[in-house]
């Protein structure tokens, strides 16, 4: 009785929420018990890898929205992530050319091809924690006005 009502409970907080520890919470229930009961029961294994699968299609849902919302108020970091995501024109290319007719590579060109990989995986970091952090800091500028107090008039 107790896992189904508590099962379902936190089902649902998976599907608003895919974070297992936060449907925990919400719904008054351990990791353990959860994890227990996904192992010894296939049905609730399903149903919680749909339900966060819902939920994860929810988040992308609201920051797509998010990002639609930044991007018809000209942020250009936005319009930039939307392009280089979505248009093959804009997407970020790595080329690598070389003038040998050979389909082995040497050992030079090898570290070369690994070292330009590792460098655009970086580079994509860079960029997603540079749209991360101008997010953080246009939410807070939206908390905080010119003046320095928020918005209940507390200096900030």
């Amino acid at each position: 009785m107790k896992k189904n009502k508590k099962g379902i409970e936190f089902l649902n907080q998976l599907r608003k929420i895919p974070i297992v520890l936060v449907a925990c919470e919400k719904s008054g229930l351990s990791r353990n018990t959860v994890y227990r009961w996904r192992k010894e029961d296939k049905n609730f294994e399903a149903d919680m890898d749909t339900a966060l699968q819902e939920g994860e299609e929810l988040v992308n849902d609201m920051s797509e929205s998010q990002l639609l919302t930044m991007i018809k108020e000209k942020n250009w970091s936005a319009i930039s992530f939307w392009l280089r995501h979505r248009n093959p024109k804009f997407k970020d290319k790595l080329e690598i050319t070389t003038k040998q007719d050979t389909d082995i590579l040497s050992t030079e060109q090898e570290s070369i091809v690994r070292e330009a990989l590792r460098l655009a995986t970086i580079g994509q970091q860079i960029i997603s924690n540079t749209l991360i952090q101008q997010k953080n800091e246009s939410t807070t500028n939206h908390n905080t006005g010119i003046d320095g107090h928020d918005d209940q008039g507390q200096k900030s």
